[in-house]
C-alpha cells in the first residue's frame, strides 16, 4: 500500500495535522505528468492499492486525472479527504472515475468537537454531507478517525453514527508526535492500552473497527483469543507500506520523517530494493529496547514513528536544528507500550 501526499494544500486547519498542511500551494509538488510517471513506478510493483491523499486531494485540480489513470494502470485508488468539499456531483464523478472508495477523517459524533480539532466551524456538517454523497452514488465510505483526549470517550457514538450513514469501515488513528500533533496533549500509555481492549470488542460487528499507528492491537489480539487472520502485522512501515510526499520523496510512513529516497531521482521500485532504512525496518532482529526482546515483535514490531517521535530531542525546533541536535531513533523501543516482555 502507498499513500501519495498530493499536495499540503488544505482547506482546514487541523491542530492534529502530521504534515503541517496548509492553505497556500506548496512550491515543490509533483506535476500532473510527474504523477504519472510515479504511478506507472507504483503500478510495476504490482497491483498495489494507493490512497490519494493531502492535504485535501480535492484541491488539485487533476485529481481525477490522477485517480483514472491510477486505476487504467490496474491499482486500486481511494481517496484520504476530509470530506467538506464532496457533493452529489463531485461523488457523482467519483464514481464515474471508478474510485472504489474514500475515507473522510470525522473525529465526533458531534460538530462542536470535530470542528474544534479541525479548525474551521462547519466541517462536521459538510463532512457528513459528503459521506452520505458518495454513499448515494455508490462510493464506499470509511470512518478515518484520530482518537485523542478530546473525543476518546465518544467512540461508541461514533461507530452509531457510521452505522447510521451505512459506513462500512472506521479506522482509528492515534497521535504520533510529528507535525502539528507534536503540539497536542496525547492519551496517556494506559488509556490506549485499555482502548485498544475495547476495539478489538467490535472487531467483528456491521461496522469493521480498525486500529491504525496502533501496532499493539496486535498483541493485545493474541492476549485476547481474538481472531486476526485477515490483518498480517501491526507495524507495516517500509513492510508492505510507504508515502510519497508532494515532492516525490519517499517514508516508510507518513508519520515517520525519515526520507529514503526521491521518485524524481530514482525509481520506487529501486527505493524500495535498496534503501537501508526500509532493510532496517524489515527485520524485527534490529529492533531495541524492550520492543527487541520482546516475543511479539514479529506481529506487533512498535510504532517506529512514535519510537522516532519521542526520542527526538527539541521536538519543537525547527527541521534544521533538531538534525543538528539529534534525530529520533526509529528502532528504539515504543514508549506508548505499557507491555513487558517476559523473561526465559
Amino acid at each position: 500500500m502507498i499513500s501519495w501526499n498530493t499536495t499540503l494544500k488544505c482547506n482546514l486547519r487541523c491542530s492534529h495535522c502530521y504534515i503541517n498542511a496548509q492553505d497556500k500551494k506548496a512550491n515543490a509538488e509533483l506535476t500532473t505528468a510527474q504523477g504519472k510517471m510515479v504511478i506507472n513506478q507504483i503500478a510495476a510493483l504490482g497491483r498495489s492499492i494507493l490512497v490519494l491523499s493531502g492535504g485535501e486531494p480535492l484541491l488539485r485540480e487533476d485529481i481525477f486525472e490522477l485517480a483514472q489513470y491510477a486505476i487504467q494502470k490496474g491499482l486500486i485508488a481511494t481517496l484520504g479527504t476530509n470530506g467538506t468539499l464532496i457533493d452529489t456531483a463531485m461523488a457523482h464523478h467519483l464514481h464515474d472515475v471508478g474510485v472504489q472508495k474514500v475515507a473522510i477523517s470525522i473525529d465526533s459524533s458531534t460538530p462542536p468537537v470535530h470542528d474544534g480539532l479541525r479548525g474551521v466551524d462547519g466541517a462536521w456538517e459538510k463532512a457528513v454531507r459528503g459521506a452520505n454523497a458518495c454513499i448515494a452514488n455508490g462510493v464506499d465510505v470509511q470512518f478515518n478517525v484520530t482518537m485523542t483526549r478530546q473525543n476518546y470517550t465518544d467512540l461508541d457514538q461514533i461507530i452509531s453514527m457510521a452505522k447510521k450513514l451505512g459506513v462500512k469501515n472506521i479506522h482509528l488513528f492515534f497521535l504520533v508526535p510529528t507535525g502539528r500533533g507534536k503540539n497536542m496533549q496525547d492519551l496517556t500509555p494506559e488509556t490506549y492500552e485499555q482502548l485498544l481492549r475495547r476495539v478489538l470488542s467490535y472487531s467483528h460487528g456491521e461496522v469493521e473497527v480498525k486500529p491504525t499507528c496502533a501496532p499493539q492491537f496486535m498483541r493485545v489480539a493474541k492476549q485476547l483469543g481474538v481472531d486476526m487472520t485477515r490483518w498480517s502485522r501491526g507495524c507495516i512501515a517500509g513492510i508492505s507500506y510507504c508515502r510519497i510526499l508532494p515532492d516525490g520523496g519517499v517514508t516508510p510512513c507518513p508519520y515517520l520523517p525519515v526520507k529514503v529516497g526521491n521518485v524524481l531521482e530514482k525509481t520506487l521500485g529501486e527505493i524500495w530494493a535498496n534503501s537501508p532504512v526500509l532493510a532496517a525496518l524489515r527485520d524485527p532482529s534490529n529492533l531495541k529496547g524492550k520492543c527487541g526482546s520482546c516475543g511479539y515483535n514479529n506481529v506487533c514490531g512498535g510504532c517506529r514513528a512514535r519510537a522516532f517521535g519521542l526520542t527526538s530531542y527539541c521536538s519543537g525546533a525547527s527541521a534544521k536544528r533538531r538534525q543538528e541536535v539529534k534525530d529520533g531513533d526509529y528502532l528504539a523501543e515504543d514508549p506508548w507500550c505499557i507491555y513487558t516482555p517476559q523473561r526465559g
